[in-house]
């Protein structure tokens, strides 16, 4: 059993190339990325349970895993060796976003991986301050940049060849030389190559999802209501560059007090919230700790279970999409209602007029006090979607006939409106 899929290797579709000669049984073991932490594991285990096999003399088990996708049409680059490449992302700054991404790296670095780590921020790059480094010794060899080598692991950042100046630059050009970093950084082989997005939603963030293909995305938010109401925005944005988003940290989530060790959720407590809400998981929550951003120590992190929390559940979200996916509802509308038929053959009809009052975005609700914000008699009698997008496995956004389209309905709660 892979015990963070909860499915048995055969029907996950592990097992390849099957050979039995006589006493001798062997196959490949198709692991979902080469960075499996319990690789060996599943290869003692395969072995033991086949030779408790009548008849069976031998067993070999090679390992193998899944190729990474590669960007359609794309020219060969320096990326090609990478297993999975995740972006971390927000659509707001200061949420911490950079931080978290100097910790992921270190978290799989510590683990074992062969990780990358890029600062795609031209105008505004963090890793200098952060990793403490403002004079790199960065240069060009065979064509390709090499990165700097920073406790094994391989980071490139616009502000290592910038420096201290100003990057005043129109959009094309910035365009430009965020291609040229992601494809001519001499990366090697990675097991994962993180990338630390630019805040919004701009010809940046496009740039990088055409010229890499992302294997998924981690939204970084904070509990504040200014955060979370972008949030919608980064998941609507990867959802049509199709990249699924792994899910959500909630970052400087609480403060766990010294003397009674007490939590408290001085910005609110969402993490529940953002589940229900997004129909997206929450990675870590991270507490408000002094010295958290000091990311530029080797141990950087070490200590901290939710850091440890994060890597381990994005490896699992990546292994889980890179399965094949269960069968997904199918949604279809009309003038009166949503219909909605579950994988499991039922239907559920749902008024148009009580989907739409039902909406949770920061425009329909109070993100602080839960308070319901649209007036319900202002609703068109006749309201309508006019069209629904699907959103990975979890939730579908839906453009309304007045206009409104900033909603998110996760498949979960859509359930909960329709009694099941």
């Amino acid at each position: 059993m892979d015990p963070d899929l909860g499915r048995d290797i055969v029907s996950l579709g592990f097992v390849k190339d099957l050979q039995i000669d006589r006493g001798h049984v062997s196959f490949t073991l198709e692991l979902t990325t080469p960075a499996c932490p319990m690789k060996q594991e599943f290869r003692q285990a395969c072995e033991a349970a086949i030779k408790k096999l009548p008849g069976v003399e031998a067993v070999t088990v090679n390992l193998s895993a899944r190729r990474p996708r590669q960007a359609s049409g794309a020219a060969p680059n320096t990326l090609r060796d990478v297993d999975a490449i995740v972006a971390v992302s927000s659509c707001k700054g200061g949420v911490g976003k950079s931080t978290i991404a100097v910790h992921l790296a270190r978290a799989f670095q510590r683990e074992g991986h062969r990780v990358g780590l890029l600062d795609a921020d031209i105008y505004g790059p963090s890793f200098p301050t952060l990793l403490n480094i403002h004079k790199p010794d960065v240069y060009v060899m065979e064509n390709k940049i090499v990165p700097l080598d920073i406790h094994g692991i391989k980071v490139m950042s616009m502000g290592f060849l910038l420096g201290d100046a100003p990057a005043v630059m129109r959009g094309p050009m910035v365009s430009n030389y965020i291609s040229q970093v992601l494809t001519q950084t001499d990366w090697g082989r990675l097991d994962y190559l993180i990338i630390d997005m630019p805040p919004g939603t701009g010809d940046t963030q496009l740039t990088i999802t055409q010229v890499a293909a992302l294997h998924g995305a981690v939204i970084v938010t904070t509990p504040q209501a200014l955060s979370l109401v972008d949030v919608a925005k980064g998941i609507l944005m990867f959802e049509k560059v199709n990249v699924p988003v792994l899910g959500i940290v909630e970052n400087m989530s609480y403060f766990e007090c010294d003397n009674c060790g007490k939590k408290h959720y001085i910005f609110g407590s969402s993490a529940h919230t953002l589940e229900e809400r997004f129909g997206l998981p929450t990675l870590a929550e991270l507490p408000i700790i002094d010295g958290i951003s000091n990311v530029a120590d080797e141990d950087a992190g070490r200590d901290l279970e939710p850091i440890g929390a994060l890597a381990r559940n994005v490896q699992k979200a990546i292994c889980e999409r890179r399965i094949e996916q269960p069968a997904q509802p199918a949604i279809t509308f009309d003038s009166e209602a949503i219909h909605i038929q579950w994988p499991d053959g039922s239907m559920s009809h749902l008024p148009n007029s009580k989907v739409r009052a039902s909406c949770r975005c920061a425009t329909c609700v109070d993100e602080h006090s839960g308070k319901q914000l649209i007036d319900v008699a202002q609703i068109p009698p006749d309201i309508h979607p006019e069209g629904i997008q699907p959103l990975g496995n979890y939730a579908i956004a839906i453009k309304w006939s007045d206009g409104h389209s900033s909603g998110i309905f996760a498949w979960d709660y859509l359930k909960h409106l329709a009694g099941k």
